[in-house]
């Protein structure tokens, strides 16, 4: 959302033309204040080839309900009609308090091409509710990365998390113990992402200092986030990437 559409654009390009070969689907993120904005990121991903599109709620002037919702996401998908589309909940960000449930209800009647929800918030009734009414050709994903085992078992399909990108591998292992049975190893894997989280949240964690992590345990130099965000002090960072290693020591 720091992003300007033109960046927005060139990431997305890259994000398609790097990932062919490499990986099964690309969703672009297209969602904007604007609704003008978030049509024309819409149509330009589906000129690049992407696999769908994913919409936020707008987050300044708010939709005032479900409904209201709806219809934004519905004219942001006319710009894309074939792309499989996405509803991105994330009302802790947003400040968009409508029930998941109730975005869901009918949506394929007003967007034909609606393939499910990133679903990011606490409430498990919710996601149960939305889990429960989802047909069987939507994916119902879960974005909370610290409560990811308690989604499986409501039936999530998969998950999106920030942190996987560098607890990735991790919480693959995670989601293969649940499908086997293994409870214990599941569970001992999401308490120490847990522990993780909980340990970094202490040292204020954020995306900047989420960021910074990321870049302290892959290697790879990703650069300051941009204002408002502040760049993670160092040696917090170093703090928290020592605190990932005692979890997840390689082998």
């Amino acid at each position: 959302m720091s992003l300007s559409v033109a960046e927005r654009k060139m990431l997305a390009e890259e994000w398609c033309k790097k990932a062919k070969g490499k990986m099964d689907q690309v969703i672009v993120h297209v969602g904007c204040m604007s609704l003008k904005d978030s049509q024309e990121l819409a149509h330009h991903a589906a000129q690049i080839g992407a696999e769908g599109i994913a919409v936020i709620a707008p987050s300044f002037f708010k939709p005032s309900s479900a409904d209201v919702l709806k219809k934004f996401l519905q004219e942001v998908s006319s710009s894309a009609p074939t792309l499989p589309f996405y509803y991105y909940h994330i009302p802790a960000v947003t400040g968009v308090n409508v029930l998941a449930r109730d975005v869901l209800e009918d949506i394929e009647t007003l967007i034909p091409s609606f393939r499910g929800v990133k679903f990011s918030a606490c409430d498990l009734m919710d996601f149960g509710q939305c889990i429960s009414y989802s047909a069987p050709h939507w994916s119902v994903l879960y974005g909370v990365d610290e409560q990811l085992l308690a989604s499986l078992a409501f039936g999530a399909n998969g998950a999106v998390g920030s942190t996987y990108n560098y607890v990735g591998s991790h919480v693959n292992k995670l989601i293969t113990a649940f499908e086997k049975g293994d409870l214990v190893q599941a569970r001992n894997i999401q308490f120490k992402i847990q522990e993780l989280i909980s340990f970094a949240k202490k040292l204020g964690f954020d995306v900047g200092v989420n960021k910074q992590l990321m870049s302290e345990v892959s290697g790879l130099r990703l650069g300051p986030p941009r204002l408002p965000l502040m760049l993670c002090p160092p040696a917090n960072a170093v703090s928290i990437a020592q605190k990932y290693h005692s979890l997840f020591p390689e082998p």
